[in-house]
């Protein structure tokens, strides 16, 4: 079994802060108040949009071309906000909401990294942690 590898990022550029991401939220919901297409738009009619924008990031995956692939994972982003930015307005939810929940799944998920199995020194293999990751899963749909 290999051992698990390091971080993609290791030793690249620096790390993203998010800075960008609270000021896209508020660009959103500014666009939702003064937008009448915007403003028009349910989870419904932006549905078809995030299938599309999904479709885009897998084919910008399969040209390997990276700054195809950021900007379509912009568009994919777009669509992430939209749904979080309609949901806020009915009450339902948040952006943070959608953070928190995405955020406690993964480190349920990966006790490996979060849990008091992280704290053992030990590496494990890709198999192993595929395993923890089903277990983790199985574990919530009870």
């Amino acid at each position: 079994m290999p051992d698990a590898v390091p971080s993609p990022n290791a030793g690249a550029e620096p790390l993203a802060t998010g800075e960008g991401l609270v000021e896209f939220l508020d660009l959103m919901r500014l666009m939702r108040e003064r937008c009448a297409w915007k403003a028009s738009q349910s989870h419904q009619s932006l549905a078809r949009y995030l299938r599309e924008e999904s479709d885009e990031v897998l084919e910008a995956i399969e040209e390997g071309d990276p700054q195809h692939l950021a900007e379509e994972l912009g568009d994919l982003l777009l669509q992430i906000y939209f749904h979080a930015a309609i949901a806020e307005e009915a009450g339902e939810f948040t952006m943070d909401d959608v953070i928190a929940g995405l955020t406690a799944k993964m480190k349920r998920r990966n006790p490996h990294v979060f849990g008091p199995e992280s704290q053992t020194g030990r590496r494990y293999s890709i198999e192993e942690i595929e395993e923890l990751w089903q277990a983790a899963k199985a574990a919530e749909k009870k």
